[in-house]
């Protein structure tokens, strides 16, 4: 996030029907479909399975070797990332960002190593990160090299209007978005800083787990994702895991619909390298 564990959920999965509508309890967050995401009621839908298998080569295919010759460097920074090769056709080919697109490969890259009983695939990110943000371009925002938005991407008050859950800021959370009074999801994958607090990661070795970053962003998401152990190649296991980023099986199938879309679209790049 090697063998390298393959980085995609691999051969399509039998479709997962889903019957009835997901009940809500009061005061429990879900986020909406506007973007970045409002954390509000979930809508249902009724069929969700595991993307399918992206192509032939993936990051973990293409991972740079490290250059001979190099002091051996933080155990973070020694993990395999993603070559510039595969960023740029795979990045052509779907229309993501290279620096969110590396962070995406490289967060499974490393998942891959830490927990490779997972096998979350690297569309599964993208597709999160670009229904959340547009992969960190909401509002008019550019991923610097960094990693970071030019613009910060903070979602809207969770103030318990209608639609709305209502959360009130911590201390810490408010120097993160700037609201004393109710709490906000942040950063390209937007995370509530309550959630962040647990699994925040500084998956760039920079020294600060930062949800701003999309490094950071991608390798914590990918955690979360996969905390429950299950191999999320499977139907079942795809799907509650992606429900536990939001509680709404129409975002469960929007998920689903933009990661195959980013795996034919890989699969038509593989061709071309």
């Amino acid at each position: 996030m090697l063998r390298r564990p393959r980085l995609d959920p691999v051969p399509a999965v039998a479709v997962l029907l889903l019957v009835g509508v997901v009940a809500v309890t009061a005061g429990v967050a879900t986020r909406s479909q506007g973007t970045p995401r409002a954390w509000t009621v979930p809508a249902p839908a009724t069929v969700a399975a595991a993307p399918m298998d992206p192509a032939p080569m993936d990051p973990a295919e293409a991972a740079a070797p490290p250059e001979p010759g190099q002091l051996t460097p933080p155990a973070v920074s020694a993990r395999p990332q993603a070559s510039a090769a595969w960023v740029a056709s795979v990045g052509a080919a779907t229309g993501i960002g290279s620096v969110a697109l590396a962070a995406y490969a490289d967060a499974t890259l490393a998942l891959a190593g830490d927990q490779p009983s997972c096998r979350l695939g690297w569309t599964t990110l993208a597709a999160i990160g670009g229904i959340e943000s547009g992969h960190g371009t909401y509002g008019g925002a550019e991923l610097r090299e960094d990693g970071r938005p030019t613009i910060p991407i903070v979602g809207p008050a969770l103030d318990g209007r209608p639609g709305f859950a209502a959360i009130p800021a911590a201390p810490d959370a408010t120097a993160w978005h700037g609201d004393p009074v109710w709490d906000h999801a942040i950063g390209p994958l937007q995370f509530l800083p309550s959630t962040w607090r647990r699994w925040g990661a500084d998956a760039d070795g920079d020294g600060a787990a930062d949800p701003n970053d999309t490094d950071d962003a991608a390798l914590a998401a990918g955690r979360y994702l996969c905390a429950a152990g299950a191999d999320l190649t499977a139907a079942p296991a795809w799907r509650a895991a992606v429900l536990t980023y939001n509680h709404s099986e129409a975002y469960v199938s929007e998920v689903l619909t933009a990661a195959n879309g980013y795996a034919v679209a890989s699969r038509q790049a593989a061709g071309r390298l």
